[in-house]
């Protein structure tokens, strides 16, 4: 497990349309392996093996949930748009990070809610609305003009902790998985197809990067990459758990975007048990991947998700085990060197 680069991929900030820091880091790392090109959305195509049998399309995303600046009123306080899908019960008291045109302001998102010293019992029950949520960046109104524009990003301000064999971070969603395909990519021996690794942008707006970069590759087989939801804490009956963190890397089955290929399900399942590669199966009943936006492509595209199960999924402290990362890319570098071979034509 390469902690190191787990820790600048999520530790680097991005959210839909501001990717450029974390395909900074996909280029500097498969640089000497892959040819690089960015296309109009922001995708980074890192194409490996140019002129296979085949055309592998990898896809990961980027991109973040986190906030724009919508607003400044009169005394500084910055009002959001949200990017992606947040809870606002696992938005309160976070510190932040603004990123202007000339660096990046400190700042904590607070809601408009009285101290617990004030609140009525009935007051106390409700939870806060997003829209309640503002970000206290320590300046005047005009202060705050001069140096904050309308659209400029904000991220949260956390940083990478080990526990045991589990590593904690914001934006494990999606960069363990970004992590993933570059580590494959490196480990995948002998790949008789042309694999186009994809960092994909806007996935946590509607999965916008890879549909216009899976239109434009027409690949044969795409692969998303992605966390999923691991359960396995007190509260949730084991029905609901999804995925448990150290079971393994996930076969997904079926989510709400997509149903996977089932003949891609089997190839993976197949080459899993081949290799001794530790895996469990995937059905998620809601979220989507990037495979889902690529799916239905030019007639159809056999597709498919390999998942990383992960605690606490849209929240600061999304939780990988180091054991399922591990699986995921030792599965996924077994698929490249295998892909020619998979049929996943019906009769």
């Amino acid at each position: 497990m390469n902690i190191d680069l787990l820790r600048r991929l999520t530790e680097a900030h991005g959210v839909p349309s501001m990717e450029d820091a974390i395909r900074d880091i996909v280029r500097e790392e498969l640089s000497g392996i892959c040819e690089f090109s960015t296309d109009t959305m922001g995708n980074l195509h890192c194409v490996r093996n140019r002129g296979g049998s085949k055309k592998l399309m990898i896809a990961a995303h980027m991109d973040e949930i986190g906030f724009m600046v919508k607003f400044i009123d009169d005394k500084g306080f910055l009002r959001l748009q949200p990017l992606g899908g947040w809870d606002p019960n696992q938005m309160a008291s976070q510190r932040v990070f603004v990123h202007t045109k000339n660096g990046v302001l400190n700042g904590v998102l607070m809601a408009s809610r009285k101290p617990k010293h004030m609140l009525t019992p009935e007051e106390a029950s409700k939870s806060v609305a997003i829209e309640n949520f503002f970000v206290d960046v320590g300046l005047s109104g005009d202060e705050a003009r001069a140096q904050v524009s309308l659209g400029d990003m904000v991220t949260m301000n956390r940083t990478l902790q080990t526990m045991g064999k589990l590593a904690t971070c914001k934006s494990m969603d999606d960069r363990a998985a970004v992590y993933v395909m570059i580590e494959a990519m490196k480990a995948a021996s002998n790949p008789q197809v042309e694999v186009h690794g994809i960092a994909t942008v806007q996935e946590e707006i509607g999965l916008r990067g890879a549909t216009a970069a899976g239109w434009a590759i027409k690949p044969d087989i795409c692969v998303a990459i992605d966390v999923t939801l691991a359960n396995d804490i007190p509260g949730i009956p084991e029905q609901d758990h999804v995925t448990k963190l150290g079971e393994g890397t996930a076969i997904k089955i079926m989510d709400s975007s997509l149903i996977c290929h089932p003949k891609v399900v089997s190839h993976f399942r197949t080459l899993a048990e081949q290799h001794g590669i530790k895996y469990q199966i995937e059905i998620l009943p809601a979220g989507g991947t990037d495979a889902g936006g690529v799916q239905r492509l030019h007639g159809g595209i056999p597709s498919f998700t390999l998942s990383i199960p992960t605690r606490y999924i849209h929240t600061v402290n999304e939780t990988v085990h180091m054991d399922d990362m591990d699986a995921s890319v030792a599965l996924l570098a077994k698929y490249i060197d295998d892909a020619h071979n998979g049929d996943y034509t019906y009769r």
